[in-house]
């Protein structure tokens, strides 16, 4: 069993086990959280800058296998020249530990913080810190956890971090067994630890097996001999929020899931199988003017041979006879949007299951407002990837375009899942006020990255055969999953 799926058991167990106690998830920070390695290079690297050396230009992380407080066996590997490694070292050793080089260097393993937030998201559930680093850095410690943990949702309270009474190195196993016990003493089931040290995690051994808490060894670049490490422990290197959440009822109620791009039948069928409770249709008309449902324009990207798609009408029937929620993305601007809605009008749909897209090259102010005439409630969406300059560099005039498409009718904006500001993008439209849509999610880490940072809703292509699901995806750019499905079918 892999350690998140151990992770997960024990969670569960704890869960059942202990349903009235305030449970908990104890994790370190050097080597487990903080991927030590970006603090040896930004520290070595900063040494050239200010020695006006090239030492360590080429410095590149997977260099980097020794642990921080080892860093004289680096030097030595890179053959740094003898006269340069105590200078080297006196350098590195006086500001490793400086705030500005934690607040600069520290990273985040990837994984480790939706993991986080995971369970931060679990009712009566804390995930708490338990460090050999000195009470001195505890201010700095704090802020520099918040900063990376500020994109995810994630935030760490100075109440459930216990950190080094003592100095560096000082007593760090009296340390850990008495901030383990003092986890407990505040009303807390410690359920599972998670540290990088072997040595560390035999000392707590005992007080592990007498209180049903997993000891989970984070398999990363460590001072003390593996071979010290319990039996009992299990290791693993990698966070996959896929492995800790195995199950669609874990995920949280209040985000609105959606099936992308249900335009042909097969994935008509597999959406209607699922459960999911909304289908995102892209409609638009064909040569002869028939609606139909595809992501392209069939004048960019022309029908391929034995390419099939739904005709709007037909498809209409389906989902409202599922008595599911319907997406329209509206794909053919003004005289597409008219006769949609004259077909939701002749339907009687209530606003409630009705949700309007629309970009605003394809429709305007004018469309935006007579969608939102016509139906009050339903939610009315417009994707804003082109706003992320201004949000980035004039955020209050990105806030003035956003209040004026708001006016229009649009209460709810999308972001691109694969945009590299998507997560920031996010928190700042949510703490204006606006409810955010992810889209562009195609694999399940990332719609499970998505869906616990809580945006109002998710829309995914839903190809997670972890979970039984087999979406098609929309058929952009006629590749991809397009393209699979018409080989398969010239093959058939």
């Amino acid at each position: 069993m892999s350690w998140m799926k151990a992770l997960a058991s024990a969670y569960q167990t704890a869960c059942e086990r202990y349903p009235d106690e305030k449970l908990m998830l104890v994790s370190d920070i050097d080597g487990t959280i903080v991927d030590m390695q970006f603090l040896v290079k930004s520290v070595l690297q900063a040494y050239d800058q200010a020695h006006s050396t090239s030492l360590f230009t080429r410095l590149a992380l997977s260099d980097i296998a020794v642990h921080e407080n080892h860093v004289e066996r680096l030097l030595e590997h890179l053959e740094i020249p003898t006269a340069d490694r105590r200078k080297v070292m006196d350098w590195y050793l006086d500001q490793r530990w400086r705030d500005s080089v934690i607040l600069e260097s520290h990273r985040a393993f990837p994984g480790v913080l939706p993991v986080i937030r995971w369970f931060q998201l679990q009712p009566n559930t804390t995930v708490g810190l338990l460090t050999g680093r000195p009470e001195s850095l505890r201010a700095v410690t704090l802020k520099s956890l918040n900063n990376i943990g500020d994109v995810h949702n994630v935030v760490f309270d100075d109440d459930v971090l216990i950190m080094n009474p003592g100095q560096w190195d000082q007593d760090v196993e009296r340390v850990k067994v008495n901030g383990l016990r003092r986890f407990r003493e505040m009303g807390f089931h410690v359920f599972a630890v998670i540290d990088n040290e072997p040595h560390i995690l035999e000392t707590l051994s005992e007080e592990a097996a007498n209180e049903d808490t997993l000891l989970i060894h984070a398999d990363t670049v460590f001072e003390s001999n593996r071979s010290s490490m319990p039996s009992t422990a299990v290791s693993g290197r990698d966070y996959v929020l896929t492995e800790l959440v195995a199950r669609e009822d874990a995920l949280p109620e209040q985000v609105q899931l959606v099936w992308h791009g249900v335009n042909d039948p097969a994935n008509l069928q597999e959406f209607i199988a699922s459960g999911v409770l909304w289908a995102e249709i892209d409609v638009r008309a064909d040569p002869s003017g028939e609606l139909i449902l595809r992501h392209d324009s069939l004048v960019t990207t022309p029908a391929l041979p034995g390419e099939e798609w739904l005709i709007y009408e037909e498809a209409m029937v389906e989902l409202v006879r599922a008595g599911v929620g319907i997406k329209l993305d509206i794909k053919g601007g003004t005289e597409v949007l008219d006769r949609v809605l004259q077909s939701v009008r002749s339907l009687k749909l209530p606003d409630e299951r009705l949700w309007f897209n629309g970009e605003l090259r394809r429709i305007g102010e004018e469309d935006f407002r007579r969608i939102r005439e016509a139906h009050p409630s339903a939610i009315v969406q417009c994707p804003i990837g082109w706003l992320n300059p201004l949000l980035v560099a004039a955020p209050e005039e990105a806030r003035r375009i956003l209040e004026l498409l708001a006016e229009w009718g649009v209460s709810r904006f999308s972001v691109d899942w694969k945009h590299a500001n998507a997560r920031a993008m996010h928190r700042q439209l949510a703490g204006w006020g606006y409810e955010v849509n992810y889209y562009g999610i195609i694999d399940l880490e990332g719609f499970l990255e998505a869906v616990v940072l809580l945006p109002s809703s998710v829309t995914s292509d839903f190809n997670f055969p972890q979970w039984n699901y087999y979406g098609r995806g929309s058929g952009q750019n006629a590749d991809g999953v397009a393209a699979e499905r018409v080989q398969r079918k010239a093959s058939e």
